[in-house]
């Protein structure tokens, strides 16, 4: 296995939570994943992830949590959290920097919210505090072709919505394949957890996160929204922000230095 990389789950309540862990570090990071997880966890994806962050091996052991499984009708950001906090809880996990990025950016925020005592650090990558047009009308999308079992349009419009022109010229090629792997028994697990995205509302409570929080996002953002980084930043008390010009919603995926600068962050004395 890299870089120590284990897959395993923990028991919420009846139900079970997926999660991955790597590295060696003394300090604890945990990932929270976007709405992909809906469609597949991170369940048997250890050495990939370990891969993808090697940077952050060294200094930390990072977990990465899927959400619960099954989940149940108007399960929200909110209850997201909480889970996180019960699974890290179990875990022997008493404090951590968090990441959350797009959806994982909104549980991220209630938790830092909620259980402040466990957040060391906070990043939110690519993520909103509210409602707004766009992101009701992309994922409202998603949702209507998720109740038409229409996999291959939610694939393909994700990637469309997200990547820049320049990057999306290569993933295009990898369609046919894409289209055909991952495809879900069924949509209900990523109908609720869609309908979560778009009714998460932390906006009004942002001020209550005290830790040292790094704020993330492209001003090209087809899914939340080009201004929403620039908002959340703004709420939180003392946050930095970084916004990449051109990129969008897989600025995380394609920024080079992105995995630098979280480390970067989360390395300093701030």
């Amino acid at each position: 296995m890299f870089y120590h990389a284990k897959n395993g789950s923990v028991a919420i309540g009846n139900a079970r939570m997926d999660y991955i862990s790597f590295g060696s570090g003394r300090k604890n990071l945990v990932m929270i994943p976007g709405l992909g997880d809906a469609l597949k966890t991170v369940k048997g994806s250890a050495d990939i992830f370990a891969v993808a962050y090697r940077k952050f091996t060294k200094d930390f052991t990072v977990y990465i949590f899927g959400r619960k499984s099954p989940v149940e009708d108007g399960y929200s950001t909110r209850d997201m959290a909480r889970d996180e906090a019960e699974a890290m809880k179990t875990l022997g996990i008493s404090k951590a920097s968090v990441m959350g990025v797009s959806q994982g950016g909104m549980i991220a925020q209630y938790f830092a919210i909620d259980y402040p005592g466990m957040v060391e650090k906070l990043v939110l990558a690519v993520t909103l505090s509210r409602p707004n047009d766009t992101v009701r009308s992309v994922v409202g999308r998603w949702i209507a072709m998720a109740e038409s079992n229409d996999y291959k349009g939610i694939v393909i419009d994700t990637a469309e919505k997200s990547f820049s022109e320049k990057h999306i010229k290569k993933y295009r090629l990898l369609y046919p394949i894409l289209c055909r792997v991952g495809r879900p028994k069924d949509f209900s697990r990523f109908i609720i957890q869609a309908n979560s995205c778009i009714h998460h509302n932390a906006f009004h409570e942002l001020e209550g996160i005290k830790c040292p929080t790094l704020v993330i996002g492209g001003d090209s953002d087809r899914v939340v929204g080009k201004d929403s980084s620039k908002e959340i930043a703004k709420k939180i008390p003392d946050s930095k922000l970084i916004l990449y010009h051109g990129l969008g919603h897989a600025a995380f995926q394609e920024a080079k230095d992105f995995n630098s600068r979280v480390l970067e962050f989360l390395s300093s004395d701030a």
